[in-house]
């Protein structure tokens, strides 16, 4: 069994810059099939958007997602671990934040992600939520039915 955050982290990094909107980052994340991306300047990570941010921070309140940056939507400063953190360590920051996904950070630059679906595949691989983080992503033919 794995022990250290380097070894189940996801080691790509998907990043946009501050001044992105809010569709150029959603788009980037259709794209890599992925929840979230980092908000990183000069390489340094300054915060982290999901897709669930965009839609309650932005999409609920009416703003215009071309218009809006990710900056001013994203968490700032989030929680992060080191690749030399021990896995057990994230499960802790994980529970303690109640948050799902993060950034995997050395000399403040950002190395890779590790969600809880990694740990849960490492920890439980027969575990439900194992299962659906192994399992493709459903397919969306990206447009509405008529």
């Amino acid at each position: 069994m794995a022990q250290y955050v380097r070894d189940v982290m996801t080691p790509a990094v998907t990043a946009v810059r501050p001044d992105a909107s809010l569709v150029e980052a959603a788009q980037l994340m259709r794209a890599q099939d992925i929840g979230d991306v980092l908000v990183a300047e000069d390489g340094r990570l300054i915060g982290m958007l999901t897709d669930r941010d965009i839609t309650l921070r932005a999409v609920a309140d009416g703003v215009d997602p071309l218009t809006v940056s990710a900056q001013s939507v994203c968490t700032p400063e989030p929680v992060t671990v080191r690749p030399d953190d021990t896995v057990s360590t994230a499960v802790t920051l994980m529970r303690t934040h109640a948050i799902r996904r993060l950034p995997v950070v050395e000399n403040d630059l950002p190395m890779g992600m590790v969600s809880i679906g990694d740990l849960a595949q490492e920890q439980e691989p027969d575990s439900a939520l194992a299962d659906i983080s192994r399992a493709a992503p459903d397919s969306w033919p990206g447009t509405f039915p008529t």
